[in-house]
Formats: C-alpha cells, sequence, structure tokens
C-alpha cells in the first residue's frame, strides 16, 4: 500500500517536471528560430550590398572585380569560419568567392534560402539574381552561426542532457523526500504486521502521522472490542471450569468410595459383612452377581467422572495459559531438572500401575519463565506418553542444554520419549489444535493435552516440536527455548 502511494506520489512530481522539460525545449527552440529569423534577415540585407560590391571588369572577358563593402566585409570577418559567399554568372559558373557556398539558381529575382551541409556544419544560404554592374549574376551569402540550423545538432548536448539530468537528480530527490515522508506510516504498517495474533494492545495514535490518525483511533477502537470479547470468553471458560472443579471433585471422591467398597464386596449402602446376614445363602450367587454388574457400573462411572475432572483442569490451565493473562505475573527462575524429577515422583505410581518403564536423563538447566505453567505443560506431556502407550513401554523425560543454530550459544529444552503408537507425520500438525484426535486413536482423551502445551511454549517464546521416537517408534516433544 505504502510503496504504491510513494510510486504514485512519485509519478504525478515527475510528470510535471517531464511537461515543464518540454515546454522548456519549445520555449528553447522558439527562441532559436526567433533568432534564425533576424539571420535571414541580416543576410537579405546584405545580399544587395554584396551585389554593389561586384564592379565591372576592365577589359571585355576579364573575370569582375570585387571590392567589397564594410557591411560585408565586417560579417565575412566577424564569422570567418562559419561564413562564405560566392558570385556566380546566369549559366552558375564560380566567378568570385567560395565554391562550396552554391544552390539552385534561382529564376526570379527574388531573394531565396536554403540549408546546406559542410564538414558536420549547416549553412543558412540566401541566394538572389539581380544586377550588377558586370551584368546579371547570382549572388550568395552562407552563415553557419544560424541557431535554428544548429539546434537539432545541439538538442542532446544542449537541451535534452541537461533536462534528462535535472528530471533524473529532480526523481532521486523526490523519492529521498517521499519516502523520508512516508516513514512514520511505513512504520507503523510494520509494526501492525509484526504484531502476534494475541496482541491486542493499543497503538499510540501520537507517534502516528495526523492524517492517518482517524484509521489509527478506528484500529485501536477494534482492538478494544476484539479484546473485550475475547476476555469475556476467557472469563467464562475460567468460571465455568472453577465452578466446574469443586463439584466434580467431591462427585470424584464419592464415586472412589463406592468402587472401593465394591471392590471389596460390599453394596454401597451397607457395611463390612451385613449382606451376609441379611441376604439368605439361596440369594447369595445372585446377589454377587449384582453387586459385581454394580461394582463395574461404578467403575465406569469413576472413569467418566475422572475424564469430566480433567477436562475441566485443562479448560482451566487453557485459560490461565493465556499471554494476556500472565502479564501481571512476573516470570520467575525455573529449575528444570528439579522439575523433571518432581514429575517423575508423581507418575510413577500410575507408570508402574500400568506396566510402564518411566525414567529420566535430565541435567541442569535453567529458564526463565512461570514454573506452574511449564509443569501443566510437562504434565500434560507425560499424561498424553503414559495413556497411549501399551503395556511394557517405557517413557522417558529429558532437560538439559544444547546448541543453539547459528552459533548462538546453547539454549534449554524439554523433552517427552515413548515407544508407543506415536503421531502420523500427516497429524503433526493438528494433534495441537484444541479439541483434535487423530482418528482411530485408542483410549480416552479430551484432545486438549498437546494444545494447551502448544499454549504454554507460545507464552514462552519456546518451540515445540513433534517428531518420531528412538528406531522411528513412538513420539518425541521437544520444547526448546530461546537461547
Amino acid at each position: 500500500m505504502t510503496a504504491n502511494l510513494r510510486n504514485r506520489l512519485l509519478l504525478l512530481l515527475l510528470l510535471p517536471l517531464c511537461a515543464l522539460a518540454l515546454v522548456g525545449m519549445w520555449v528553447d527552440y522558439r527562441s532559436a528560430a526567433e533568432a534564425a529569423t533576424q539571420h535571414d534577415q541580416r543576410l537579405l540585407r546584405l545580399l544587395p550590398v554584396l551585389a554593389d560590391s561586384v564592379l565591372a571588369p576592365p577589359r571585355q572577358g576579364d573575370p569582375p572585380l570585387l571590392l567589397l563593402a564594410p557591411p560585408v566585409a565586417e560579417f565575412l570577418r566577424q564569422k570567418s569560419a562559419y561564413a562564405g559567399f560566392s558570385v556566380r554568372d546566369a549559366q552558375g559558373r564560380l566567378l568570385l568567392g567560395d565554391a562550396w557556398v552554391r544552390g539552385a539558381l534561382p529564376s526570379t529575382h527574388a531573394p531565396e534560402f536554403h540549408s546546406e551541409e559542410l564538414d558536420g556544419v549547416t549553412y543558412r544560404v540566401a541566394v538572389q539574381r539581380g544586377p550588377t554592374a558586370a551584368g546579371e549574376l547570382v549572388v550568395a551569402l552562407a552563415d553557419g552561426s544560424d541557431p535554428r540550423q544548429q539546434w537539432a545538432q545541439l538538442l542532446l548536448v544542449r537541451v535534452l542532457l541537461p533536462n534528462l539530468v535535472l528530471v533524473a537528480a529532480a526523481a532521486l530527490a523526490i523519492h529521498w523526500a517521499v519516502r523520508r515522508a512516508f516513514k512514520p506510516l511505513v512504520d507503523l504498517t510494520e509494526a501492525v504486521e509484526r504484531r502476534s495474533p494475541r496482541d491486542l494492545s493499543a497503538i499510540d495514535e501520537a507517534a502516528s502521522p495526523v492524517e492517518v490518525r482517524p484509521l489509527v483511533h478506528s484500529l485501536n477502537q477494534l482492538f478494544a472490542l476484539v479484546e473485550a470479547q475475547a476476555e469475556g470468553q476467557r472469563r467464562f471458560v475460567a468460571d465455568a471450569a472453577h465452578q466446574l472443579r469443586t463439584p466434580l471433585a467431591g462427585l470424584q471422591a464419592q464415586v472412589e468410595a463406592w468402587a472401593l467398597m465394591a471392590r471389596a464386596g460390599a453394596h454401597p449402602d451397607l457395611g463390612g459383612n451385613e449382606l451376609d446376614k441379611k441376604v439368605p445363602p439361596a440369594h447369595a450367587h445372585q446377589a454377587h452377581a449384582a453387586i459385581t454388574l454394580r461394582a463395574n457400573e461404578i467403575e465406569k462411572l469413576r472413569d467418566a467422572t475422572r475424564r469430566t475432572s480433567q477436562l475441566a483442569h485443562q479448560l482451566l490451565a487453557l485459560s490461565r495459559a493465556d499471554a494476556r493473562s500472565l502479564e501481571a505475573q512476573a516470570p520467575q527462575r525455573v529449575d528444570l531438572k528439579d522439575l523433571c524429577e518432581s514429575l517423575l515422583e508423581m507418575y510413577l505410581d500410575a507408570a508402574m500401575g500400568k506396566g510402564l518403564d518411566l525414567g529420566v536423563e535430565v541435567h541442569p538447566a535453567h529458564v526463565t519463565g512461570h514454573g506452574w505453567l511449564l509443569r501443566e505443560l510437562l504434565s500434560n506431556l507425560v499424561d498424553n506418553a503414559i495413556q497411549y502407550t501399551p503395556a511394557g513401554g517405557s517413557v522417558t523425560i529429558r532437560c538439559g542444554l544444547q546448541p543453539a543454530g547459528g552459533g548462538g550459544g546453547a539454549c534449554a529444552f524439554l523433552q517427552v520419549e515413548d515407544n508407543g503408537p506415536g503421531v502420523p507425520q500427516a497429524e503433526r500438525a493438528r494433534v495441537v489444535q484444541r479439541f483434535y484426535r487423530v482418528p482411530g486413536t485408542q483410549g480416552e482423551g479430551t484432545g486438549l493435552g498437546l494444545a494447551i502445551a502448544d499454549e504454554i511454549a507460545r507464552v514462552h517464546g519456546a518451540a515445540l516440536t513433534l517428531g518420531s521416537g528412538a528406531h522411528g517408534q513412538g513420539l518425541r516433544v521437544t520444547l526448546v527455548f530461546a537461547a
């Protein structure tokens, strides 16, 4: 947009300059034409004087004599390099003067003008037939200083070239001036282009050119409306998730208690061995079958409650991971090694219960960020790895330092690798989207784990990449922080 404005402004300024240059050329040519007319008038006045300078020969048959009148002599002296004359008889034979001053013999006594080129010089030649002291002769005067005749040759050097240089210099000056004038607008354009889609802060109107301040004001109003709408959505998700956590926690605790009692062989409403006391032996088998069926139902209810609680927790984490909601929280120094070791302790029982080998390969590394968010990120990655890795598999948590690209030192990283089914190459860009799960994926899930991890990575200016595990099997999720 700014480039088009610059080009249009440059074109609109250069076109009048070119028009002025053409007008200047026309005025120059008109001046040359007026000067040439004066030269023609001078030659016309000198022709009769030249004819009067021709005297009769002393003897019959001799060539006529020439006694140049002072005006003709002065003219030839002043323009010795670009002037000449000739006197010829009625048949065109040269009697006096320069042989190169010639032309068509006039048939009348009216003066005639024509141009003749010699040695790269264009001469204006005036010719007239008339009576002289030696009889009727043809006299001619040539002037090579006619500006109209030289104008075409000097057009490039004296007119066209200076005008082209002037236009080129003006174009450079205008381009520089336009570029300087448009710099605030270009800076504003680049500032908007560099903005993150999540950055809805207002643009400084005072730093914008006066001409575009109404546009900047409208943009700020639009940003404010979008920010308010997004804030309302975030607040709703956070409030809903927060309100769901308390009843879901109570429900989950109750269901867990029922599940324990069901596995112990007692009805949830009875205690200890009340079943043996109140149920006749003949119906004991049917009672135990009913208890087993109810235990299975309670187990399913427990799993559903856990998934619902996890969803509420992840929705709350996703809302809190938004970059704008973290502006008031100062980042802190986070020890990645301690973080990995604490996650190992947290998920060790779950991994052992599923028959997985959960281990760590950690080296000292520190980053600046929000520790609770990085813990949430790593927790989601480890939870996904344990959930989707089949029994007998392995999950490894890593952290440390690795060389940064371009020789910029070292950068910290977090990594979770498993040897489970992995994620196909074509699906890796989509699994970080919210609520998306790879078609045909086994197990329960909400499709939010990797989305939360990606959101937290963005908050910390880190890059989250998905790749294949060792020997091309499983999934390796790596979070690389800036150097």
